[in-house]
């Protein structure tokens, strides 16, 4: 391959790689970005169009660009008695992602297996939509149920105050309503596992973002069951070994290690300030080895919140790595005020 079309190829790539996130001036930002004229630009945005890897639309300077959809289908299933995920995924999902490389198919069979046994298994629904989009860089999918919705039943089953706390509880993993049948940690790696992870229920959204790795919730007008959307870029050099060595240790692959998002316990206004907020915190966490406790985006911290988990806990669970990250410079203080916690 010559230097000239391996540049073109580069430029191409960079394009469609963002496109997304620059749709009305991916022109000038791809001139900068290999110091060329726009005029050059153009040129491979013109065959892009023609490869049908864009659309273009409008004209001159309205003009913008985004990817185009490559397949697009959605379908509804009947939930019977002798309903199963994996034949849904051999017959109607797997054909779709058969020309993916390897380890990002590996990481849709995980994903879409989990995400739909959870929708046949627990929702107590009769109908489970698919929405299936692909495009050059990127695949999403999503799956929708009509029934419970999954926060109130978790919230029913465990006795919870709300449905946000529900949320906190899945953010730790080794959750589940089920334990007979099923461990609880679906819903954990497959949201760590894709480059954004959303589910919708009631009116409640939880959004978990691979390249932050943080843990968002918002209110928003309810909805009937439960809806779950994945997206990957298609060409992601993540795999599923890799996300489970990150909260596994030795060679049984235990999942032994989980990441608490301390922002999840406070809602609107409330401060982190009461033994009863650190105790809903550290429920269930004393299933794993190491926990880590991540203060991004908490201002501040109380005593009392602070002692109960770094003092009382430590001394209760001596056999558990408690570990905080991501505190600030007021938070720190009043952990340092325990004497006891190791953080960073």
């Amino acid at each position: 391959m010559t230097s000239v079309r391996r540049r073109g190829e580069n430029i191409r790539r960079y394009i469609i790689t963002n496109v997304e996130k620059h749709q009305k001036d991916i022109t000038l930002v791809t001139a900068h970005k290999f110091g060329i004229s726009r005029q050059a630009v153009n040129k491979h945005l013109q065959r892009l169009v023609r490869e049908k890897a864009l659309i273009r639309r409008g004209k001159t300077r309205n003009q913008s660009y985004s990817l185009h959809t490559i397949e697009n289908w959605q379908k509804r299933f009947q939930v019977a008695k002798d309903f199963a995920e994996d034949i849904v995924w051999r017959s109607d999902v797997a054909p779709s992602l058969q020309q993916l490389p390897d380890n990002v198919f590996e990481i849709w069979h995980y994903g879409f297996t989990e995400m739909f046994n959870n929708a046949i298994d627990h929702s107590g629904g009769s109908r489970v939509t698919l929405r299936f989009q692909k495009t050059a860089t990127t695949t999403e999918l999503m799956i929708g149920d009509d029934g419970t919705g999954i926060f109130r039943k978790i919230q029913d089953e465990l006795g919870l105050l709300d449905e946000r706390h529900a949320i906190l509880e899945l953010a730790k993993g080794k959750l589940t309503t089920d334990p007979t049948n099923h461990t609880g940690e679906g819903i954990f790696f497959t949201s760590r596992m894709f480059d954004s992870f959303d589910i919708l229920s009631g009116g409640t959204f939880f959004t978990h973002k691979f390249e932050n790795d943080e843990d968002w919730i918002l209110e928003i007008k309810s909805s009937q069951g439960t809806w779950v959307w994945m997206k990957l870029n298609n060409h992601t050099a993540r795999t599923t070994k890799r996300i489970f060595d990150q909260y596994s240790s030795g060679d049984d692959y235990g999942f032994t290690k989980t990441v608490v998002p301390v922002r999840l316990a406070q809602y609107g206004g409330d401060k982190l300030v009461s033994r009863s907020q650190a105790k809903r915190l550290l429920a269930r966490v004393d299933r794993f080895q190491t926990v880590i406790l991540d203060f991004d985006d908490v201002e501040s911290i109380g005593q009392a919140f602070a002692d109960e988990i770094f003092r009382i806990f430590r001394n209760k669970h001596p056999e558990i790595e408690l570990r905080a990250t991501k505190a600030n410079s007021v938070v720190k203080r009043m952990i340092s005020r325990t004497g006891s916690a190791s953080g960073s």
